[in-house]
């Protein structure tokens, strides 16, 4: 009876965390409309679109017709090698930077920290310019790798690390270096396992930057051999300009949201988990 008590007690709501729940929770409804209605449109038969009302069986014609209409294939391999790309030259550079400004000890080494910062505080889009001449002048544009180059180092990836092996104790590189351990094994073996909660967390925002990322791709790649989801999407709804054929533009917006919001709903417990504990050990 003390149990069921403690229980009832623990889970009763008092009137101001209430509104809260009914606030976030009708917060929540508005936000999954657009969600919703594109995944219906996407759906429901073309002749039903602009009917709200309408119910009908699921059919997948929208779909057939979008795949035949355009290189979606070729767009995933690409939006693939980019996402890909960056994630494994990230994951690299974050760890050596993060090691670097976590256990080293050089010169100036707190204000070189605090100027690498500050690439958090400037917006992507405003070194498009500088970043576009510098590929230019490499011979890279309208390649995959030009895509990805700007991407290779990550600031916020770089505080996380660092953060994250601040936490961990020192004795570990200790006693490994006693051992004999040599500095790349002590990283891979020692640092990287404790470090995979901050690198599933800064990997999860990391890919869903590169897997939406579109101005950028859009300046620096020109064929359509070389491009990703994202500008493949923008092109074939310009294309339904003058139609407004909203289901094929729904259908072809989830072809290109579908990856990530599978990866959301399987892997969902886990980000939370890496979000919440990354950096606490």
């Amino acid at each position: 009876m003390k149990t069921k008590t403690a229980s009832s007690r623990r889970w009763k709501l008092s009137p101001p965390m209430l509104v809260v729940y009914v606030v976030m929770f009708l917060t929540a409804i508005v936000f999954l409309i657009p969600l919703v209605w594109m995944v219906r449109t996407a759906f429901i038969p073309s002749e039903h679109t602009t009917n709200l009302l309408a119910i009908d069986w699921p059919t997948l014609d929208n779909f057939t017709r979008v795949w035949q209409a355009a290189p979606w294939s070729t767009y995933y391999i690409n939006t693939f090698i980019i996402v890909g790309g960056v994630l494994a030259m990230q994951f690299f550079t974050v760890v050596l930077a993060g090691y670097a400004f976590a256990r080293l000890d050089f010169h100036l080494k707190n204000t070189l920290f605090i100027l690498f910062l500050l690439q958090i505080m400037i917006a992507a889009d405003v070194l498009i310019l500088p970043n576009y001449k510098t590929i230019s002048a490499l011979g890279l544009s309208n390649t995959l790798l030009g895509a990805m180059l700007p991407f290779f180092a990550s600031a916020m990836g770089t505080f996380l690390i660092r953060q994250t092996i601040k936490t961990i104790p020192y004795e570990l590189e200790e006693a490994a270096k006693i051992d004999g351990c040599s500095l790349p094994r002590l990283l891979l073996q020692i640092y990287v396992p404790l470090l995979v909660p901050a690198l599933i967390a800064h990997g999860t925002i990391a890919a869903s930057y590169q897997w939406n990322n579109f101005l950028w791709n859009l300046i620096v790649i020109n064929s359509v051999a070389n491009r990703p989801l994202t500008v493949g999407l923008a092109i074939f709804a310009m294309s339904y300009e003058t139609g407004a054929q909203w289901s094929d533009v729904s259908a072809a917006t989830f072809l290109v949201a579908a990856p990530l919001l599978t990866l959301f709903f399987v892997f969902q417990k886990r980000f939370v988990h890496s979000f919440a504990h990354s950096g606490i050990k």
